[in-house]
Formats: structure tokens, sequence, C-alpha cells
């Protein structure tokens, strides 16, 4: 196997772990813990610290698991995305994937970035932007769950 590919394909496998982990640590640890957090004032600590950080990694994956996983399809990349014959598995695990990463820097970031008090907002504000993030990452959490099975079924041959 070249160089070029594996180290595609690790770079892929690798970004999508931290990823999916991440969105997955965000719907199953941080939102309940979130909650439990502000019934007794101890919030602080995770959105000063914790959510801001996961956030950076958490986008950061986003990106490097989509450059990656394009390098890896090389040529085959524009007919996955047209959906060609013979590129319909791995076409629509790349538009699950496009949606995912758009959902990212273009819904959860901007939301969290209210949410979590980077930005000034008053807190009905900030209450509405902690809905819409928890609302985009439930939907990403099933998302990304089609995402990896497409992929899988793509590179195990449907």
């Amino acid at each position: 196997m070249e160089l070029f590919p594996l180290a595609a394909r690790w770079i892929h496998l690798l970004a999508a772990t931290a990823w999916a982990g991440l969105l997955f640590f965000f719907v199953l640890v941080q939102h309940p813990a979130l909650a439990a957090a502000r019934a007794d004032g101890t919030a602080a600590g995770i959105t000063r610290h914790i959510a801001p950080r996961a956030l950076w990694l958490f986008r950061w994956a986003a990106v490097l698991t989509w450059l990656a996983g394009a390098a890896l399809l090389g040529k085959g990349l524009l007919p996955a995305l047209q959906l060609a014959p013979g590129s319909i598995l791995i076409g629509v695990g790349v538009w699950l994937g496009t949606v995912l990463l758009a959902s990212v820097w273009l819904i959860v970031w901007p939301a969290q970035r209210i949410a979590l008090g980077l930005v000034p907002a008053d807190e009905a504000r900030r209450g509405q932007a902690r809905r819409v993030a928890w609302i985009a990452a439930r939907v990403n959490f099933v998302l990304v769950l089609a995402a990896f099975g497409f992929m899988a079924a793509a590179a195990h041959h449907g």
C-alpha cells in the first residue's frame, strides 16, 4: 500500500473517532452533567474550561475527517458526490459527512458560542442557543451512525 493513502486512511479514522467520540461525549455525558451542574451552581468549570476546549477539538476533528476522507477518495470524490453508479454507498456517506461538517460549523458552534457565554447575550438568547445546540447534537448523533454505516458498507463492498 502506498504511503499517502495509508496516511489518509489513518488520519481519517483517528479524526473521525475523535469527532464522533466528542459528539457522543456531548450528548451522553456533558449535556446531562451541565443540567445537574446548573442546578447546584457548579457549571462554570465546565462551560469556561472543558466545553470550549472540547468544542475546539470537535470542530477541527470534523474538518480533518472530511479532508482526509476526500484525500482518501481522491479522484473518486466527484463521482461519490454525484452519487454515480458504483459510488452510491460511499457517496451517501460523503454527503452525510458534509452535512455533519456543515452542522458543526454553521449550527452547533455558533449556538454553543452563545450558550457558553463566549459572545454577549441575555439569558433568553443563551437558553434558545442551548436548545438549538441540543437539537443539532441529537440530529448529528443519529446522522453519524448512518454515515458510519454507509462508509463501512462501501468499504466492505456493500
